[in-house]
C-alpha cells in the first residue's frame, strides 16, 4: 500500500510548502474542500476525500471526513495481521500522516460573532481525526501545529531520527483537543447555565510566557492566560521594553492595574509586594502619579507603577527620576516612550484602552484542590450606601475621601487600614494579624499627614482600641463595614473623639 497523508486545515500557514515536500517523499495526499483547492492551486497532486470515500461532502460541509475508509485507515494497527486483512477486504488504504487543525472557535467566540456563527465554528470531524491518529501514534504521525512541519520532514528524510516524535505529537494533540473542548464547554455554560459553580469545573489556560523565576529564584514559573479575554489586564498587556517578568512581578502588576481601574478620574498607584505604597486621583495623570509616589516615597523604591490614562511626557519625566521596576498603562505616548526606554531594565507594559468585565472566577490553589469564588469586584458605593452611626455626621469632603479610601482598601492585604486625604493615600497598614497594629502602622506611615485625614477599614473593629489610635493620629472620619458584637463600643469611642463614622455593611477581606 502507498504512503498516504490526510490534510485538512483551517490555518493554512505553510501547508502548501509542507504538502509539496510530502509529494516529493512519495506520499499520496487526501484533502478536503478549501485545503484541497489551495493545494491544487499550488500544483500539488491531491485526491479529494469525497472522491476517495465515494461520498460527497454533506450538510453544508458539516460531514466531510466521518467515514469508515478514513477512520479505518487511521486506526489500523500496522503490526496487526487482522487489521491489515480487513483493510484489504474493504478496499481501504493506510493513512500514515494526519495533518489537521481546527475551526477557530476560540477566536470566533472571543470576537463579536453571533451565537450561530460560534456554533458553526465547532469542529466535529477535526477533533475526531486528531484523536484517532493520536490514539494510534505508534503507526501514525499526527500534526496539529504548523510549527511542527519542519521537524516531521527532517524525521521523514532521516536527517534527524527522533524515536519519540510521534508520542510528543500525540501528547500535543490531546492537550489541544482537551483545551478546545473546554473552551466550548465554558462558552455553553455561560450561555445556558445559571449555576455559578458547576459540578465539574473545566479550566483551560494557554501559556503566554515563561517567567524569569517563581516567587523565589530557586522556583521555576510560567504565566498562563485565559483563552477568551474581555477586559484589559496583565493578561492582555504587551511588553514594550525591559527584561523578562518574574512571578512576583505579575502579581504586583495585576494588583496595581486592577486598583487604578477602580477610578474614572485620572489615577495612579505604586505597588510593593502586592500592596499599594500610594494611590491618588487628580485632574491630570502626572499629578496623580506625583501624589501617589510622594504618599510613601521610601516604600515606592523599586515599585510597580500603574496608570489608568496614557503615560505622557510629563509623567515619564517624573517616573524617570526614581527607581521603578515596571510601568503599566493603557498607552505610552511617543515622547514618553523615548524617555522611559533609556532606562534599560524598566519594563513597560501597554494594555490598550481600559475595559472591565464581571466575568470569571477568582481561584486559589491549595494542596489537593482549588478554592473558587466569584471575582472580588468592589461593590459600588455611593453616599446613599453609607449609614452614619455617630453623633457627628461626616462632611461632604469627608464622604468624598471615605469613598476614595474604600476603593483602595479592597486592594490592600487584610487586615487593611487606609488613611486618605485630598484624594491621596496618607498612610497604609497592610497584612497584620491585629487590626489595631494596622492602624498604628498607617499612622506611622502618615505622620503629620494623618491630621484631618479619614480612615477606611476592610472589616469591623472588634475593640475600641483601633478608634482610639486613629484619634491620636488626627483622623476625623472613619468608614468601616460594621457588624461586630462590639459596634456600640466603637461608636461610643468615635463620639468621644468627635469622629464621624459610617457603616457600609461590605467587608473587603483580601487574603
Amino acid at each position: 500500500m502507498a504512503k498516504t497523508a490526510l490534510i485538512s486545515v483551517s490555518n493554512k500557514e505553510g501547508i502548501a510548502e509542507f504538502a509539496k515536500e510530502l509529494n516529493k517523499l512519495g506520499y499520496r495526499i487526501l484533502s478536503t474542500g478549501g485545503t484541497a483547492k489551495l493545494l491544487k492551486k499550488n500544483n500539488i497532486n491531491v485526491t479529494e476525500i469525497s472522491e476517495y470515500t465515494g461520498f460527497k461532502e454533506m450538510l453544508d460541509g458539516r460531514v466531510k471526513t466521518l467515514h469508515p475508509k478514513i477512520f479505518g485507515g487511521i486506526l489500523a494497527v500496522r503490526g496487526n495481521k487482522g487489521h491489515m486483512r480487513q483493510l484489504k477486504e474493504n478496499n481501504m488504504e493506510k493513512i500514515d500522516i494526519v495533518v489537521v487543525n481546527l475551526y477557530p472557535f476560540e477566536e470566533t467566540a472571543a470576537g463579536n460573532a453571533s451565537f450561530n456563527e460560534a456554533i458553526e465554528n465547532i469542529d466535529i470531524g477535526g477533533p475526531s481525526l486528531l484523536r484517532a491518529a493520536a490514539k494510534n501514534f505508534e503507526s501514525v504521525i499526527t500534526i496539529v501545529d504548523p510549527k511542527d512541519y519542519n521537524n516531521v520532514l527532517d524525521n521523514l528524510r532521516n536527517r534527524r531520527k527522533d524515536k519519540n516524535l510521534n508520542s510528543r505529537l500525540a501528547l500535543k494533540v490531546f492537550e489541544h483537543t482537551a483545551r478546545y473542548d473546554s473552551i466550548i464547554n465554558n462558552y455553553f455554560r455561560e450561555k445556558f447555565s445559571d449555576q455559578l459553580f458547576p459540578e465539574t469545573l473545566n479550566l483551560t489556560f494557554k501559556k503566554k510566557q515563561d517567567l524569569r523565576y517563581g516567587e523565589n529564584p530557586h522556583q521555576k514559573a510560567a504565566f498562563y492566560v485565559d483563552p477568551i479575554l474581555f477586559e484589559s489586564s496583565i493578561a492582555t498587556a504587551k511588553q514594550l521594553h525591559g527584561k523578562e517578568l518574574s512571578f512576583n512581578n505579575i502579581l504586583d502588576i495585576d494588583n496595581a492595574f486592577e486598583l487604578v481601574k477602580e477610578f474614572k478620574e485620572p489615577a495612579a498607584a505604586v505597588i510593593k509586594h502586592t500592596n499599594p505604597s500610594g494611590c491618588a486621583v487628580a485632574s491630570t495623570i502626572e499629578e496623580a502619579f506625583k501624589k501617589a509616589y510622594e504618599a510613601d516615597s521610601l516604600s515606592a523604591f523599586g515599585g510597580v507603577i500603574a496608570l489608568n490614562r496614557p503615560c505622557n511626557k510629563k509623567t515619564a519625566e517624573l517616573v524617570s527620576g526614581f527607581f521603578a521596576e515596571i510601568v503599566i498603562c493603557p498607552k505610552f505616548e511617543k515622547d514618553a516612550l523615548e524617555i522611559l526606554t533609556k532606562k534599560k531594565n524598566l519594563r513597560l507594559l501597554e494594555t490598550g484602552g481600559i475595559k472591565k468585565s464581571e466575568r470569571g472566577y477568582y481561584i486559589k490553589k491549595v494542596v489537593g484542590g482549588l478554592l473558587v469564588q466569584s471575582r472580588n469586584f468592589v461593590p459600588k458605593l455611593t453616599r446613599k450606601g453609607l449609614k452614619a452611626v455617630t453623633k457627628r455626621k461626616p462632611t461632604e469632603s469627608e464622604i468624598q475621601q471615605m469613598l476614595f479610601a474604600y476603593n483602595v482598601t479592597a486592594h490592600v492585604k487584610s487586615n487593611s487600614i487606609v488613611f486618605a486625604k485630598d484624594n491621596v493615600t496618607a498612610g497604609i497598614g497592610a497584612g497584620q494579624m491585629s487590626r489595631v497594629v494596622s492602624v498604628k502602622i498607617a499612622a506611622e506611615k502618615a505622620g503629620s499627614k494623618a491630621k484631618g485625614a479619614v480612615m477606611s477599614s476592610d472589616a469591623f473593629f472588634p475593640f475600641r482600641d483601633g478608634i482610639d489610635e486613629a484619634a491620636k493620629a488626627g483622623i476625623t472620619a472613619i468608614i468601616q463595614p460594621g457588624g461586630s458584637v462590639k459596634d456600640d463600643e466603637a461608636v461610643k469611642a468615635a463620639d468621644e473623639h468627635n469622629i464621624a463614622m459610617v457603616f457600609t455593611g461590605i467587608r473587603l477581606f483580601w487574603h
